[in-house]
């Protein structure tokens, strides 16, 4: 049997802390292929480069990475990076492709944002089980300053090793989210929480005396006393997953839609 083969992206740059540490934790379970965008791609969604030519090249592993990690920088998003991947880097087919840790979190409907689930997204389309990861971080604060705990990275090592054996339901990916602990307190399996971006911009001027604005924002749990959610869980200091799927067909409402046409 192979080696399992493992590719790794995100979308906060090859550089970041949180993929260093999360190939550091799987480097043990498979070969590993880093291909990650050459700086932060955050927000980058599903995005594609379509109108220039992208770049990629291999560049040395860090001192303290194991021999089977290969790591690519590309200049393109992340779903661009596994497309790179999947076409002109691997050997063969991944077993599973990771995305992250990313520097803050992922949960509710920051899901349809994020260039970390971009990537998962397009490994699922692949049909490769794919996994993304973030790390619930407040306002200020930085990964560097509250790296994932040494048994969370742990608990990610082992849940990575039954996907490989035992596979994701077709179309199905995972979501998963981090809160900041020092130890981890276990998995939840829950839903998406029901959520809005308010104040999402902040005003500047800019050089030219232009008005400018800077994306930002407050996010508001819609359902804070529902139990059964991602934040529910997060706040309760558990690690949320949240199974996803591509297919974004409501067939729950097919029929009401149906009768519109009546």
């Amino acid at each position: 049997m192979n080696t399992p083969l493992i590719l790794i992206t995100n979308d906060d740059g090859i550089q970041a802390a949180g993929i260093q540490a999360l190939t550091r934790a799987v480097a043990a379970i498979g070969d590993i292929y880093v291909v990650a965008p050459s700086g932060a791609r955050s927000g980058a969604a599903c995005a594609i480069t379509a109108t220039m030519p992208v770049t990629y090249r291999e560049i040395p592993c860090h001192p303290d990475y194991p021999a089977q990690v290969h790591l690519f920088e590309c200049s393109g998003t992340p779903v661009d990076c596994v497309k790179l991947a999947w076409d002109n880097i691997l050997p063969r087919t991944p077993d599973l492709l990771l995305s992250g840790i990313n520097h803050g979190d992922n949960a509710s409907i920051s899901v349809h944002y994020s260039g970390t689930m971009g990537a998962v997204f397009e490994g699922c389309m692949k049909d490769i089980p794919s996994i993304g990861l973030s790390l619930y971080l407040q306002r200020g604060q930085r990964y560097e300053e509250h790296p994932v705990s040494a048994d969370t990275l742990a608990a990610i090592t082992r849940l990575c090793q039954h996907v490989i054996e035992r596979g994701l339901p077709q179309d199905v990916c995972l979501n998963i989210n981090f809160p900041v602990a020092e130890t981890f307190r276990g998995w939840q399996v829950c839903r998406q929480a029901r959520g809005r971006w308010t104040a999402e911009w902040a005003s500047a001027t800019n050089p030219h005396g232009l008005k400018a604005y800077w994306l930002t924002g407050q996010f508001n749990d819609l359902e804070p006393e529902a139990t059964d959610t991602d934040f529910a869980a997060l706040r309760a200091g558990y690690a949320s997953i949240v199974p996803v799927t591509i297919d974004m067909t409501a067939h729950s409402v097919l029929q009401q839609i149906n009768e519109l046409t009546d």
